[in-house]
């Protein structure tokens, strides 16, 4: 897989996250660390997916509006700068639902159901109503989302390469039917750490098992100090093994090389507790998340900051985007002259 493009005629980057819930350290190290390194070097559009949101938390729209604020505000505090990169909210761009839905209907239904996530999701969220046509279809809204602002790269985990090249396939198609118009959008894949839950599992909000970049410090504290270790280490003289232990995962982000091997040898020998391991790394997480999370203090105590923020950014996204729609328009045929 290749890694960040160094030279291209197209310098444009597109990402967005869904407001369905807050964002966790998994979501940090998984893509809003890479974003903020990617806006150094392209022209990008970062966006808060509200409408995305909406295929799992339709039926509670005072959650979305929450939780998209709580997005924006993690997206600044991360460093996103409002100087180097569009920030926006999806739904303040109405171009978003013009050209999904002008998408949609020249995409066939089984490309959609072949999607793996569309039936994992199913399987996992057994709680939620999946059958909607939105959830269905909402690789055809991220397809719109890219093509809007001719991105030419997405920043995108291995898991979400099928979702890519399902959206490489709709400009094909298109382009095909309606001649050259839309950017075909290349992967930049960002290596995600493995970065288990509090309890071994995946983090997920929906597991219950994240640490999230909002949370207080003496929460943060009492969840690490909580956390599941190597399930063989019952006593503290038993030796352990960091490999599949949680905390040492945590270590391999917050503790400097030299110091995580000489922890891994005590571990292994029994020479440090887990309470003394966890001490430390809580101790290195602080220190790692303290200016992101004095930056979040300050922006909480001033919620109209990031508001502003995300209104500047929409009034651009939505001048570049209707560049695309006239050319999306004409392209169809839609209207009369």
């Amino acid at each position: 897989m290749n890694d960040t493009p160094k030279t291209s005629s197209n310098r444009r980057v597109l990402s967005g996250m869904q407001a369905s819930g807050r964002l966790h350290i998994g979501n940090f190290h998984g893509a809003l660390a890479k974003w903020v390194e990617l806006q150094d070097d392209y022209q990008c559009f970062f966006f808060v997916a509200d409408w995305h949101a909406l295929t799992t938390l339709y039926s509670e729209p005072g959650q979305v509006r929450r939780y998209s604020l709580e997005v924006a505000t993690d997206f600044l505090a991360a460093g996103l700068d409002p100087q180097k990169s569009v920030v926006f909210l999806q739904s303040d761009v109405p171009q978003h639902a013009e050209l999904a839905l002008l998408l949609g209907m020249l995409t066939p239904v089984p490309w959609l159901e072949r999607v793996p996530s569309y039936k994992d999701k199913q399987n996992q969220l057994t709680e939620k109503d999946l059958s909607s046509v939105g959830f269905l279809g909402y690789p055809v809204l991220q397809t719109a989302d890219i093509t809007l602002y001719r991105a030419g790269f997405v920043p995108v985990g291995e898991d979400q390469l099928p979702h890519l090249e399902l959206a490489r396939e709709i400009v094909r198609r298109f382009n095909f039917i309606y001649g050259p118009t839309l950017v075909e959008p290349k992967e930049i894949v960002t290596p995600t750490p493995l970065l288990p839950g509090l309890d071994g599992r995946k983090m997920s909000k929906s597991y219950g098992n994240a640490v999230y970049l909002s949370d207080p410090d003496e929460e943060i504290r009492n969840k690490l100090r909580n956390a599941v270790t190597d399930p063989q280490r019952q006593r503290r003289k038993d030796p352990g093994r960091p490999e599949v232990c949680n905390i040492f995962a945590y270590h391999k982000l917050y503790t400097a090389e030299g110091r995580r091997q000489e922890i891994d040898a005590a571990c292994r020998s029994a020479a440090i507790g887990c309470v003394d391991c966890k001490a430390e790394l809580i101790k290195n997480f602080f220190e790692f998340f303290g200016p992101l999370r004095e930056r979040r203090r300050r922006l909480e105590a001033e919620p109209h900051l990031v508001k502003e923020v995300l209104a500047a950014g929409a009034e651009r996204a939505r001048a570049e985007a209707e560049q695309t729609m006239i050319l999306v328009r004409e392209a169809m045929k839609l209207g009369i002259k």
